[in-house]
């Protein structure tokens, strides 16, 4: 169910993106606007992530095996920082041309350009909306990298938009300052891009580091391991996330005088709860420590 999702968002994903990317492109350029085929450039961008979130999606879904006892998920995280580094390098061409623009002679945007803007705002609106949903129903990283890009696109191609209205309005009535309103859109479409890497890649990077999940949820767990009153004392949690599961490592101490079954029982109990509630955590290490009346 989660992998067939994944896959259909993706090939939606891939399909809009290449209709837009030629429209983007191809206007932009015969439309003498830099705004407009920048974005074109970024849903380039985004056709190259979704078809790597194709490949990997079947991958990431493999149960855990005798080489990676801790299941695949993290190739989704990989993905995720793929995207983010070529997001990236598209921001700092886009930024780049966009620059270079303000010592070349103005050529005035055409009105086509600006509806092929606003036609890709709509549309990124619907894509992201239902994208973002399905990445937080199934807890995915792959299809959240696939609904960002979404989301870079909504404000890109809005300002490409008014960029070229700006540069229309500025020619018609002889406002010099305004004939550059797309250049400065595309360096801002630039920005936005780089924003939406940024966030990606240290999204990322906190995951392959391992680096221990928020407070709250932190502390959501330890709600429901202090629900045992034979848990005496929780000596160390913590849980890293590993693509779209969780890994939680707990340490409690129980009265010394337990045995292990009984130990063995609770701990069995423990995960079960925790698992039940949460459905994204994949497993539950729990070591029993003996506890001592002071």
């Amino acid at each position: 169910m989660r992998e067939s999702l994944a896959k259909k968002i993706a090939w939606i994903s891939v399909i809009s993106n290449i209709i837009l990317t030629f429209g983007k492109l191809i206007i932009g350029w015969y439309g003498n606007s830099d705004a407009v085929f920048a974005d074109g450039i970024h849903s380039a961008a985004d056709v190259f992530a979704s078809v790597i979130v194709l490949l990997v999606i079947k991958l990431a879904n493999k149960p855990a095996d005798q080489e990676h006892p801790y299941g695949h998920g993290k190739a989704e995280v990989i993905v995720s920082g793929i995207v983010g580094i070529l997001l990236f390098l598209v921001s700092i061409y886009v930024v780049f041309e966009g620059i270079s623009g303000f010592f070349h002679e103005i050529e005035t945007p055409s009105y086509l350009a600006m509806w092929v803007a606003i036609i890709s705002y709509f549309t990124k609106i619907i894509l992201y909306r239902s994208s973002l949903k399905v990445a937080k129903e199934h807890n995915s990283k792959a299809i959240e990298a696939i609904a960002f890009d979404h989301k870079a696109d909504i404000v890109a191609s809005i300002a490409a938009a008014i960029g070229v209205f700006l540069s229309i309005l500025g020619e018609r009535f002889d406002i010099p300052f305004l004939q550059y309103g797309d250049k400065a859109a595309s360096i801002f479409v630039a920005y936005l891009i780089f924003k939406i890497s940024k966030e990606m890649l240290m999204e990322a990077f906190d995951i392959l580091l391992e680096r221990n999940i928020d407070a709250a949820t932190l502390q959501a767990y330890i709600n429901v391991v202090n629900e045992f009153h034979e848990v005496k004392r929780i000596d160390r949690i913590r849980a890293r996330e590993h693509g779209h599961y969780i890994l939680v490592d707990l340490r409690i101490s129980i009265d010394h005088f337990k045995t292990i079954k009984e130990g063995h029982d609770l701990a069995k109990l423990i995960k079960g709860r925790l698992m039940d509630k949460y459905d994204n955590i994949e497993e539950v290490l729990i070591h029993l420590n003996p506890y001592f009346p002071e």
